[in-house]
Parts: C-alpha cells; structure tokens; sequence
C-alpha cells in the first residue's frame, strides 16, 4: 500500500483563488460584450527586451548545428550569465561574491519552495501577516507547520503586519530560525528601509537565524533609502539567502529564469554544534533535483544585462510605476487608505466604507467589469483590504480610474 505524504493532504487548496476564476468566467458568460479590467494581474505584459529575444533566437541557433549544441549546462548555471549577475551586483551595490554564491534558477519560485529541504525539519519558521501563501504552503508541505486550528498553523510564527504597523512586519518576539522577508512585499508594495532592515539582520546575527529574502521586485525600489538588496546591510552574508527573479521586471514569466545567492559564508549547525555550509548542502540539493536551468533562457538573460535591455526594462518599469501612482492617488480622492505603490507595482487600500473584500470583489466585477485581488486571499485578517496592480494597459487604467471617480464617493461605494 502507498501512503500519502499527509503534508501535500493537509496544504490547503486556496478556496477565494478558484473562486475568483469561478466569478469572473460566470461573468464573461453573463455579459460576452463587455470589457473586462483586470486590475489583478502579478506579472508584466510588455514585450521582452528586443536584445533578450534576439539572444534566445541566436541560442536555439546554436542548437541546430553540432559544432555549437548544448547538452546539459552545468547545473548552477553558465559562467556568462553569473559573470553579468556578480558585475551587476558590484557596479550597482559595491557588493562582491564568489562565483560559487550564485545560482540560476527557473524563476524564484522554485528556489523559496525548496530551499528550506536543506535545513532541519525541526527549525521554527516565521512568516509576516500579512500572509504570502507561496511561503506559508511551502512550510505546510515541508512538514513543518503543525496543525491547523482557526485558520493559523500551531507551529508557524506570524509576524505582526498589518495597518496599525503600515504593513511592516514585526520582528518576533520569541526565537525563531527561519525568517521569510520580502522587500518590496509581494502582498501589499511596502518597503522596510535600510534601518529596518539592518534590525532583521541584527536579529538574525544574534540568534543565527536564517533570513530568506525574497527581492523579486528589487528593479521596482527608486528610493535611495531602501535596499536592493539584503546585503548592503553588514553581516547580511552570515544570515542571508537572496532570491530573485528576471520576472517581475523584464516579463520572463514565460522563460522562466533568475538566480538565488547563497553566500559561502553562510552556515547551519548540526544537533552537537557542528557547521555545515549552507552553500554546499544546496549544491547537493540541486544536483540532485534538476539538470540545471535552459540555456536559451539563461542568454536571453544575460541580454537583459545590454545598455539597450537595462533602458528598456527601466521605460517598462516606469510605465507600470505611473500606473501604480495613478492609482493611488484616485483611491486617495475618495479617501481611501493606500500603502505601497511607490517602490513596487502593488497598490494595498482599504475597502471603502469598511466592506469585506469579497463582496467588494464582486461588486467591481458585477457592476463595473473590474477585477481586483480581495485581501482575504492573504489572510482572515486582510478581509478589509484590496489590491489593486500597475500591471495594466494605462488606456484601460484611465477608464477604470473615470469609472471609480464617477461611481465612488467619499469613503462610500
């Protein structure tokens, strides 16, 4: 007889995520002519850089003749993409690594789902609420979240992150070993500044905890006061593993490709106090779990690198960051209360007039054919607030903002 891994059992489907679809095709049905917003995209829509597309078409050429075909790369990734990744790293944030800290992966998601399988089950992990599900499942399945009970896992750490803290999480107030941070955060767009950030490293110095930093929208961040990345904070190297991703920024939702540092420095301990480096047990993890990340999409990658790519990807950027502000300030007319989408695509507001975010889900949906992301989808405690993204057709963005300013009145809908 096969047993089930009871983890994989007890994980959650998301129920407001089915939903969601569930409402929106029952609407297309309802109404085939009309327009539908969707103000909840994750990822970009702009084309790929022109020099990444003309990368990947010389790649799959390459491919066709003998003398230059690829078989398996080697499995942390090719030397002309990390090369790129380390001058980026210290042309930008006058940060050095050795080569042997990068990783490509295929896309961030896959590294946050297993980098923990290299460390004990045992460890404590804390994660914010506001709640990322890829974080809080990623526990469940690695069997580390204990049981359920009022919809929070026993053994998992929920950091305090909500409006009385601007959306900031807390740090905790017990000991914890493993710490999700993302910065911008993937929920809401806010930001913890250099400061801030510098208290999470500390914390983690101390307690030799370990912190996964999750800098997937790291190109979003123009103010000089927050960090790009983990490691402009000192000692960062001792406690951190950052991750990111080609993605959020340069449309590689469909290539699939971006890269996690795992510094050398970086260790974990045995049950009698031992180090064990942190960098090699993950080598051992890849090597064992995959045969290394395509290479069309690892030099479409290393195109995005190019003068002319880097422009692109910033005008992209900038198109999506004006969207994100016209947003906020539209939702700040009717007196909404707004938080992130200054250094990130996310705007988090509030429901106006206190309603739940289903229902002001399917308000927008029934009555004016727009979709928002409801806050319930990233715990009970978010059912008051709403996301809308800077994802969208700025033509199509005018209109939604006309129809709220039209629909919409102060703090009222």
């Amino acid at each position: 007889m096969v047993l089930a891994n009871e983890n994989y059992i007890k994980t959650p489907d998301s129920y407001y995520v089915g939903e969601i679809e569930k409402s929106i095709n029952a609407y297309k049905l309802l109404h085939p002519n009309e327009k539908i917003f969707r103000m909840s995209a994750v990822s970009p829509f702009m084309p790929l850089p022109h020099d990444a597309i003309e990368a990947m078409h010389s790649a799959v050429d390459d491919l066709s003749t003998a003398e230059n075909f690829k078989s398996y790369g080697p499995v942390q990734g090719y030397d002309f993409l990390i090369d790129k990744i380390l001058k980026e790293y210290r042309s930008k944030y006058a940060l050095s690594f050795d080569r042997d800290s990068v990783f490509i992966n295929s896309g961030s998601t896959t590294d946050l789902a297993n980098i923990t399988n290299v460390v004990s089950g045992d460890n404590i992990v804390a994660i914010a609420d506001t709640i990322d599900p890829a974080y809080e499942n990623t526990t469940v399945l690695s069997g580390r979240a204990g049981k359920l009970k009022n919809g929070k896992w026993g053994n998992l750490v929920y950091l305090k992150c909500d409006e009385t803290t601007n959306f900031l999480p807390q740090l905790p107030s017990e000991r914890v070993d493993i710490i999700f941070l993302s910065n911008p955060n993937n929920v809401t767009g806010t930001v913890i500044n250099r400061s801030q950030l510098k208290q999470w490293v500390d914390y983690a110095l101390e307690y030799s905890s370990l912190i996964i930093y999750d800098a997937s929208f790291q190109e979003f961040i123009k103010d000089d006061n927050i960090p790009h990345s983990i490691y402009e904070i000192k000692g960062a190297k001792k406690v951190a593993i950052e991750i990111c991703s080609f993605s959020k920024s340069s449309g590689f939702t469909g290539i699939r490709c971006g890269y996690t540092i795992v510094p050398t420095d970086l260790q974990a301990f045995t049950v009698t106090g031992k180090s064990a480096s942190i960098n090699k047990l993950w080598k051992k993890l890849i090597r064992n779990y995959t045969n290394g990340i395509s290479y069309i999409s690892q030099r479409g990658a290393e195109a995005l690198f190019t003068r002319k790519s880097k422009n692109e990807i910033s005008e992209f950027i900038n198109y999506y960051m004006i969207n994100a502000s016209m947003i906020s300030e539209q939702l700040k007319s009717i007196g909404c209360s707004v938080f992130g989408g200054q250094n990130s695509p996310y705007v988090w507001f509030k429901i106006p007039d206190g309603g739940t975010s289903w229902k002001f889900f399917l308000h927008l949906l029934h009555n004016f054919g727009i979709v928002g992301t409801p806050g319930i989808v990233f715990g009970a405690g978010n059912d008051n607030f709403m996301r809308f993204s800077g994802y969208c057709d700025q033509t199509d963005l005018k209109t939604v903002l006309t129809t709220i300013k039209s629909n919409f009145k102060k703090n009222k809908f």
